[in-house]
């Protein structure tokens, strides 16, 4: 079943249990894909739609940040109860274990020696981790590790 399937499916489930958190987030997620869709001319792929995922997942973290900052609590919950919902729809997130055993490996194929090839480091990990990491996270322990590995 697409991911596309899968929500329209899943939004019918929502909308008989009523669980309103879930059928708020994925119509939003869909209309997301639409307007993509739109923009792109034509449909979007499995990568395309993961990466709309992930997209929504990282304005509700910024989001959490905020509210955290202005003490309202009320709000990062239910912002960290929107990115469960999205979260559902990527694929399994890899562990912090195996995030960091990628990121050697990368590191080690494109012959990285420094921080300033952090960027080759990045293009390759990125194309390899679609939707099974959040770049941020990614990036700060490919900073973490290359600053490491080249003392």
């Amino acid at each position: 079943m697409s991911l596309l399937d899968r929500l329209t499916e899943e939004l019918k489930e929502s909308l008989k249990a009523g669980n309103h958190t879930k059928v708020s987030v994925i119509r939003l997620l869909k209309s997301s894909l639409k307007n993509k869709e739109i923009e792109k001319m034509a449909p979007l792929t499995e990568d395309e739609i993961i990466d709309v995922v992930m997209s929504a997942v990282k304005q509700r973290r910024e989001s959490i940040e905020q509210f955290q900052k202005g003490k309202r609590e009320d709000l990062v919950q239910k912002e960290t109860s929107e990115i469960e919902v999205l979260q559902t729809f990527l694929p399994q997130q890899l562990s912090g274990e195996e995030l960091v055993n990628e990121i050697r490996t990368v590191i080690r194929e494109v012959g990285a020696s420094s921080p300033k090839d952090m960027g080759k480091v990045m293009k390759v990990l990125m194309t390899r981790l679609k939707g099974r990491a959040e770049g941020a996270k990614v990036s700060s322990l490919v900073k973490e590790l290359m600053e490491a590995h080249a003392h």
